[in-house]
Protein backbone atom coordinates (compact mmCIF):
# COMPACT_ATOMS: atom_id res chain seq x y z
CA UNK A 1 0.00 0.00 0.00
CA UNK A 2 1.01 3.32 -0.64
CA UNK A 3 2.40 5.49 2.33
CA UNK A 4 0.14 8.11 1.82
CA UNK A 5 -3.03 6.15 1.65
CA UNK A 6 -1.96 4.86 4.86
CA UNK A 7 -1.77 8.66 5.81
CA UNK A 8 -4.86 8.61 4.99
CA UNK A 9 -6.59 5.96 6.27
CA UNK A 10 -5.09 7.40 9.60
CA UNK A 11 -6.31 10.73 8.41
CA UNK A 12 -9.79 8.74 8.46
CA UNK A 13 -9.44 7.24 11.67
CA UNK A 14 -8.78 10.58 13.27
CA UNK A 15 -11.89 11.58 12.50
CA UNK A 16 -14.21 8.53 13.48
CA UNK A 17 -15.19 6.74 10.31
CA UNK A 18 -16.34 3.28 10.62
CA UNK A 19 -14.17 0.25 9.44
CA UNK A 20 -16.40 -0.16 6.60
CA UNK A 21 -16.18 3.36 4.89
CA UNK A 22 -12.58 3.43 5.60
CA UNK A 23 -12.26 0.37 3.79
CA UNK A 24 -14.47 1.07 1.03
CA UNK A 25 -12.47 4.30 0.42
CA UNK A 26 -9.02 2.65 0.54
CA UNK A 27 -10.58 0.49 -2.40
CA UNK A 28 -11.77 3.24 -4.27
CA UNK A 29 -7.87 4.75 -3.73
CA UNK A 30 -6.44 1.61 -4.80
CA UNK A 31 -8.48 1.74 -8.02
CA UNK A 32 -7.86 5.05 -8.80
CA UNK A 33 -3.92 4.22 -8.19
CA UNK A 34 -4.00 0.83 -10.54
CA UNK A 35 -5.61 3.04 -13.13
CA UNK A 36 -2.60 4.64 -13.69
CA UNK A 37 0.01 2.04 -12.31
CA UNK A 38 1.10 5.24 -10.37
CA UNK A 39 0.94 6.37 -6.69
CA UNK A 40 -1.76 8.68 -6.19
CA UNK A 41 0.19 11.71 -4.68
CA UNK A 42 2.39 12.29 -8.54
CA UNK A 43 -1.44 12.62 -9.60
CA UNK A 44 -3.19 15.42 -10.54
CA UNK A 45 -6.31 17.17 -11.55
CA UNK A 46 -6.18 15.92 -15.08
CA UNK A 47 -6.08 12.67 -13.88
CA UNK A 48 -8.52 12.86 -11.72
CA UNK A 49 -10.79 14.12 -14.48
CA UNK A 50 -9.88 11.43 -16.79
CA UNK A 51 -10.26 8.98 -14.10
CA UNK A 52 -13.81 9.87 -13.56
CA UNK A 53 -14.66 10.06 -17.20
CA UNK A 54 -13.61 6.72 -17.50
CA UNK A 55 -15.37 5.66 -14.34
CA UNK A 56 -18.97 7.20 -16.05
CA UNK A 57 -18.20 6.52 -19.82
CA UNK A 58 -16.31 3.11 -19.99
CA UNK A 59 -17.25 1.27 -16.29
CA UNK A 60 -20.88 3.15 -16.91
CA UNK A 61 -20.63 3.16 -12.76
CA UNK A 62 -24.27 4.84 -11.26
CA UNK A 63 -23.88 8.45 -10.14
CA UNK A 64 -23.73 7.71 -6.27
CA UNK A 65 -20.70 5.56 -7.05
CA UNK A 66 -19.08 8.30 -8.84
CA UNK A 67 -20.26 10.64 -6.50
CA UNK A 68 -18.42 8.28 -3.61
CA UNK A 69 -15.03 8.30 -5.96
CA UNK A 70 -14.89 11.80 -5.99
CA UNK A 71 -15.42 12.55 -2.30
CA UNK A 72 -12.90 9.96 -1.87
CA UNK A 73 -10.16 12.13 -3.85
CA UNK A 74 -11.21 14.98 -2.33
CA UNK A 75 -10.70 14.14 0.95
CA UNK A 76 -6.98 12.67 0.00
CA UNK A 77 -5.69 15.49 -1.95
CA UNK A 78 -7.36 17.61 0.18
CA UNK A 79 -7.17 16.65 3.89
CA UNK A 80 -4.19 13.93 3.26
CA UNK A 81 -2.14 15.81 0.95
CA UNK A 82 -3.10 19.11 1.80
CA UNK A 83 -3.99 20.40 -1.44
CA UNK A 84 -6.25 22.58 -3.43
CA UNK A 85 -9.41 21.49 -5.12
CA UNK A 86 -12.32 22.87 -7.34
CA UNK A 87 -15.46 21.83 -7.43
CA UNK A 88 -16.23 23.88 -10.63
CA UNK A 89 -13.53 21.43 -12.45
CA UNK A 90 -14.07 18.46 -10.54
CA UNK A 91 -18.13 18.58 -10.28
CA UNK A 92 -20.26 15.85 -8.95
CA UNK A 93 -23.23 14.26 -10.75
CA UNK A 94 -26.49 15.35 -10.19
CA UNK A 95 -28.71 13.11 -8.93
CA UNK A 96 -32.32 12.46 -10.64
CA UNK A 97 -34.54 12.33 -8.01
CA UNK A 98 -36.22 9.04 -8.00
CA UNK A 99 -38.91 8.25 -5.26
CA UNK A 100 -38.32 5.16 -2.68
CA UNK A 101 -39.28 1.94 -4.24
CA UNK A 102 -41.19 -0.40 -1.58
CA UNK A 103 -43.10 -3.26 -1.79
CA UNK A 104 -46.86 -3.08 -0.79
CA UNK A 105 -47.75 -5.35 2.43
CA UNK A 106 -49.38 -8.04 0.43
CA UNK A 107 -45.58 -9.05 -1.06
CA UNK A 108 -44.03 -8.69 1.99
CA UNK A 109 -45.88 -11.29 3.06
CA UNK A 110 -45.37 -13.65 0.11
CA UNK A 111 -42.11 -12.66 0.02
CA UNK A 112 -41.45 -14.32 3.90
CA UNK A 113 -43.83 -17.07 3.63
CA UNK A 114 -41.66 -18.30 0.29
CA UNK A 115 -38.41 -17.64 2.08
CA UNK A 116 -37.91 -21.45 3.35
CA UNK A 117 -34.82 -21.39 4.96
CA UNK A 118 -35.19 -19.84 8.59
CA UNK A 119 -32.31 -17.56 8.87
CA UNK A 120 -32.92 -15.93 5.70
CA UNK A 121 -36.59 -15.62 6.41
CA UNK A 122 -35.34 -14.17 10.05
CA UNK A 123 -33.22 -11.57 8.52
CA UNK A 124 -35.73 -10.35 6.04
CA UNK A 125 -38.20 -10.28 8.55
CA UNK A 126 -35.83 -7.88 11.42
CA UNK A 127 -35.31 -5.82 8.48
CA UNK A 128 -38.44 -4.77 7.63
CA UNK A 129 -40.02 -4.91 11.08
CA UNK A 130 -37.43 -2.51 12.30
CA UNK A 131 -36.21 -0.64 9.03
CA UNK A 132 -32.87 -1.76 9.35
CA UNK A 133 -30.22 -1.24 6.81
CA UNK A 134 -28.47 -4.20 5.51
CA UNK A 135 -24.86 -3.00 7.19
CA UNK A 136 -27.41 -2.91 10.25
CA UNK A 137 -28.83 -6.29 10.31
CA UNK A 138 -25.75 -7.96 9.82
CA UNK A 139 -23.99 -6.28 12.84
CA UNK A 140 -26.55 -7.04 15.16
CA UNK A 141 -25.72 -8.79 18.66
CA UNK A 142 -27.52 -11.15 20.85
CA UNK A 143 -27.86 -8.55 23.07
CA UNK A 144 -29.26 -5.94 20.79
CA UNK A 145 -33.01 -7.71 20.64
CA UNK A 146 -34.15 -6.59 24.05
CA UNK A 147 -37.37 -8.18 24.44
CA UNK A 148 -38.13 -6.77 27.74
CA UNK A 149 -38.78 -3.66 26.24
CA UNK A 150 -39.47 -4.52 22.95
CA UNK A 151 -36.57 -2.81 20.98
CA UNK A 152 -34.03 -2.94 19.14
CA UNK A 153 -30.35 -1.25 19.90
CA UNK A 154 -28.86 -0.28 16.50
CA UNK A 155 -25.46 0.35 17.42
CA UNK A 156 -23.49 0.30 13.80
CA UNK A 157 -25.44 3.01 11.83
CA UNK A 158 -25.28 5.42 9.51
CA UNK A 159 -22.01 7.39 10.18
CA UNK A 160 -21.78 5.36 13.47
CA UNK A 161 -24.96 7.22 14.97
CA UNK A 162 -26.60 4.57 17.84
CA UNK A 163 -30.77 4.46 17.72
CA UNK A 164 -33.49 2.16 19.30
CA UNK A 165 -36.07 1.00 16.64
CA UNK A 166 -38.77 -1.05 17.14
CA UNK A 167 -39.21 -4.42 17.94
CA UNK A 168 -42.44 -6.65 16.70
CA UNK A 169 -44.01 -8.77 18.55
CA UNK A 170 -44.01 -11.53 15.58
CA UNK A 171 -40.50 -10.81 14.83
CA UNK A 172 -39.67 -12.13 18.09
CA UNK A 173 -41.23 -14.55 18.22
CA UNK A 174 -39.58 -15.98 14.68
CA UNK A 175 -36.41 -15.17 15.97
CA UNK A 176 -37.13 -17.28 19.27
CA UNK A 177 -37.49 -20.30 16.71
CA UNK A 178 -34.31 -18.96 15.10
CA UNK A 179 -32.18 -19.10 17.81
CA UNK A 180 -33.74 -22.77 18.69
CA UNK A 181 -32.55 -23.81 15.65
CA UNK A 182 -29.10 -21.96 15.39
CA UNK A 183 -28.38 -20.93 18.63
CA UNK A 184 -25.69 -22.04 20.27
CA UNK A 185 -24.12 -22.80 24.38
CA UNK A 186 -21.88 -20.06 26.33
CA UNK A 187 -22.49 -17.44 23.87
CA UNK A 188 -21.25 -13.59 24.47
CA UNK A 189 -23.90 -10.99 24.63
CA UNK A 190 -21.78 -9.44 21.89
CA UNK A 191 -21.71 -11.83 19.77
CA UNK A 192 -23.17 -11.40 16.42
CA UNK A 193 -26.65 -12.82 16.35
CA UNK A 194 -26.09 -13.57 12.20
CA UNK A 195 -23.17 -15.75 11.20
CA UNK A 196 -22.31 -17.77 8.15
CA UNK A 197 -22.54 -21.85 8.91
CA UNK A 198 -18.90 -21.70 6.94
CA UNK A 199 -17.13 -19.02 8.16
CA UNK A 200 -18.37 -18.79 11.83
CA UNK A 201 -18.12 -15.25 10.99
CA UNK A 202 -21.03 -12.51 10.63
CA UNK A 203 -22.70 -12.09 7.48
CA UNK A 204 -21.64 -9.93 4.26
CA UNK A 205 -24.06 -7.51 2.70
CA UNK A 206 -23.54 -9.26 -0.51
CA UNK A 207 -24.68 -12.72 0.74
CA UNK A 208 -28.13 -10.74 2.01
CA UNK A 209 -28.55 -8.89 -0.94
CA UNK A 210 -28.29 -12.52 -2.98
CA UNK A 211 -30.65 -13.97 -0.93
CA UNK A 212 -33.11 -11.21 -1.25
CA UNK A 213 -32.69 -11.44 -5.30
CA UNK A 214 -33.60 -15.13 -4.89
CA UNK A 215 -36.68 -14.55 -2.63
CA UNK A 216 -38.30 -12.02 -4.46
CA UNK A 217 -37.90 -14.15 -7.57
CA UNK A 218 -39.38 -17.29 -5.88
CA UNK A 219 -41.93 -15.00 -4.27
CA UNK A 220 -43.23 -14.10 -7.97
CA UNK A 221 -42.74 -10.33 -7.43
CA UNK A 222 -41.98 -8.09 -10.55
CA UNK A 223 -40.69 -5.26 -8.90
CA UNK A 224 -36.78 -4.92 -9.23
CA UNK A 225 -35.66 -5.34 -4.60
CA UNK A 226 -32.49 -5.14 -2.47
CA UNK A 227 -32.56 -5.51 1.06
CA UNK A 228 -32.82 -1.41 1.45
CA UNK A 229 -36.32 -1.97 -0.44
CA UNK A 230 -37.20 -3.40 2.65
CA UNK A 231 -36.09 -0.47 4.71
CA UNK A 232 -38.69 1.52 2.36
CA UNK A 233 -40.90 -0.43 2.53
CA UNK A 234 -40.93 -0.29 6.64
CA UNK A 235 -41.10 4.06 6.62
CA UNK A 236 -44.30 3.88 3.76
CA UNK A 237 -46.06 1.53 5.73
CA UNK A 238 -45.39 3.28 8.96
CA UNK A 239 -46.69 6.65 7.06
CA UNK A 240 -50.01 5.02 5.32
CA UNK A 241 -51.34 3.49 8.88
CA UNK A 242 -50.69 7.52 10.25
CA UNK A 243 -47.39 6.91 11.98
CA UNK A 244 -45.83 10.75 12.33
CA UNK A 245 -42.99 12.06 10.65
CA UNK A 246 -40.54 12.67 13.65
CA UNK A 247 -41.35 9.24 15.00
CA UNK A 248 -40.24 7.59 11.56
CA UNK A 249 -37.30 9.88 11.59
CA UNK A 250 -36.19 8.52 14.97
CA UNK A 251 -37.16 4.80 14.18
CA UNK A 252 -35.12 5.60 10.40
CA UNK A 253 -31.66 7.09 12.11
CA UNK A 254 -31.95 9.81 9.76
CA UNK A 255 -30.57 13.03 10.71
CA UNK A 256 -32.19 15.45 8.51
CA UNK A 257 -36.25 15.67 8.67
CA UNK A 258 -35.59 16.07 4.38
CA UNK A 259 -34.63 12.59 3.75
CA UNK A 260 -37.90 11.29 5.77
CA UNK A 261 -40.53 13.40 4.43
CA UNK A 262 -39.50 12.08 0.66
CA UNK A 263 -41.54 9.28 2.01
CA UNK A 264 -44.85 11.99 1.90
CA UNK A 265 -44.76 11.38 -1.98
CA UNK A 266 -44.80 7.80 -1.93
CA UNK A 267 -48.19 7.72 0.56
CA UNK A 268 -51.07 6.08 -0.27
CA UNK A 269 -53.94 8.55 -0.49
CA UNK A 270 -56.53 5.93 -0.20
CA UNK A 271 -55.94 5.82 3.69
CA UNK A 272 -56.25 9.72 4.10
CA UNK A 273 -60.27 9.50 2.21
CA UNK A 274 -58.64 12.64 0.01
CA UNK A 275 -61.11 13.21 -2.76
CA UNK A 276 -59.31 14.96 -6.32
CA UNK A 277 -61.29 18.43 -7.08
CA UNK A 278 -62.37 16.62 -10.61
CA UNK A 279 -64.60 14.08 -8.19
CA UNK A 280 -66.13 17.24 -6.01
CA UNK A 281 -67.99 18.54 -9.40
CA UNK A 282 -71.75 17.61 -9.03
Amino acid sequence: MYQKIEKMIRDLELRGRSKDTIKNMVCAMNSFSRYYNQAPETLGEIEIIQYLNYCINDRKLCRGTVNYINSTLKFFYVVTLERSWSDLRIPKLRYDKTLPQYLTKEEIKRLLESTTYLKHKVIFSTMYSAGLRVSEVINLRISDIISAEMKIRVRNGKRNKERYTLLSQKNLELLRVYWKKFGYKNYSPDDYLFISRQTKKKLTSRGVQSAIEKAVKNAGISKKATPHTLRHSFATHLMNDGIDLVTIQALMGHSNMKTTSIYLHVRDYKTLNIKSPLDTFE
